[in-house]
């Protein structure tokens, strides 16, 4: 699915920049193809707006924040975060501006980043509840570019039979390379997968998983919000919990920016944040390096192309065919290469 030439994907939040990298000021992020500047405004609120000054289109994003309201580096206009222009410094004081505008776009914050949605959202923010829960602490694990596609992503983090392969150097086990019973209910925003695996335990994961087993057991309930966002809830025997959130936010059709967070049931004395981010780090390396082998335009019309055929491709086929039926829904169709 080439993500750019769908407009309901516009309608959708997506994870951008950390909220702490813009007290500094303005940054362009590019979602969906569109270049865009994200920016903290009045009442340190984030806004994002098009990234181009309506004057001779220059970019604001290479401006600064004055007042909360963004201002051009080219000629000092400046916008509020609903875009309207609210100075130009070479009219006099008592010289009515002209209806110039700077496209804004939908932003908020959640989990410590700035969401944006290009157009009317057609649903909210996912839910964490661990963002809130006390005894959870909350790690920003990475931010990073991938050159793969949001929807390759997904499904890859519902695909537990990769699990014996691709991670065979950190949890996978060769002798094991069929998952066991998954479970899938369908919502209405994605689906619930609920599944229990084996896994290879190392020493240097006994911190992470709470026991010294060689080999232990993840209890995972995995949910899938569409189109690119998802929660893996990983429970061990020994009462941890080690719950990802991810966003795959598209940037283009080949290139994507992965978010992931982590929340953890357990303190800084059970196991350092620079474990869990080194052991999660390590994991999502060899993802990457398989994700990036791939061809970014994962079809959902599979009447074009048949890629599945394992019981394990399950999770992929009802996410293409959700996101196919959204499209069509909304008078769209995919756009082959």
């Amino acid at each position: 699915m080439l993500s750019t030439r769908q407009a309901v994907l516009r309608k959708f939040w997506y994870a951008t920049i950390p909220v702490e990298s813009l007290r500094d000021g303005p940054k362009p992020f590019t979602l969906l193809g569109e270049s865009i500047v994200v920016f903290l405004g009045a009442d340190d609120k984030p806004a994002a707006l098009a990234d181009r000054c309506c004057h001779r289109t220059a970019k604001l994003s290479k401006g600064w924040v004055k007042d909360g309201h963004i201002v051009c580096a080219y000629h000092g206009w400046t916008y509020d975060g609903s875009g309207k222009l609210v100075a130009i410094p070479q009219f006099p004081k008592e010289q009515p501006l002209p209806e110039g505008r700077a496209t804004a776009y939908h932003a908020k914050e959640r989990y410590g980043y700035v969401w944006v949605a290009l157009d009317e959202p057609l649903s909210d923010i996912p839910d964490v509840p661990e963002a809130v829960t006390p005894g959870y602490r909350q790690i920003h694990q990475f931010y990073d570019k991938w050159n793969t596609s949001s929807l390759r992503l997904m499904e890859n983090s519902f695909d537990n039979a990769h699990f014996a392969f691709v991670h065979k150097g950190t949890f996978g086990d060769a002798n094991r390379p069929k998952p066991e019973k998954y479970e899938i209910v369908e919502t209405d925003y994605g689906f619930e997968a609920e599944t229990i695996v084996e896994v290879v335990n190392p020493p240097h994961a006994a911190r992470i998983t709470g026991t010294t087993n060689a080999v232990t057991t993840r209890h995972m309930r995995n949910k899938w919000f569409m189109p690119f966002c998802r929660r893996l809830d990983m429970e061990y025997p020994s009462g941890i919990r080690h719950i990802i959130f991810n966003c795959a936010t598209p940037i283009d059709d080949g290139l994507i920016q992965v978010v992931q967070i982590l929340y953890r049931n357990d303190t800084e004395a059970d196991c350092s944040t620079q474990e869990l981010i080194d052991w999660d780090a390590a994991i999502i390396a060899e993802d990457r390096e398989a994700l990036e082998t791939t061809d970014p335009d994962a079809i959902v019309d599979m009447s074009r192309k048949l890629e599945m055929h394992m019981p394990s491709d399950r999770p992929g086929m009802i996410m293409r065919r959700r996101l196919f039926e959204l499209l069509q829904s909304h008078g769209e169709t995919e756009v082959p290469r």
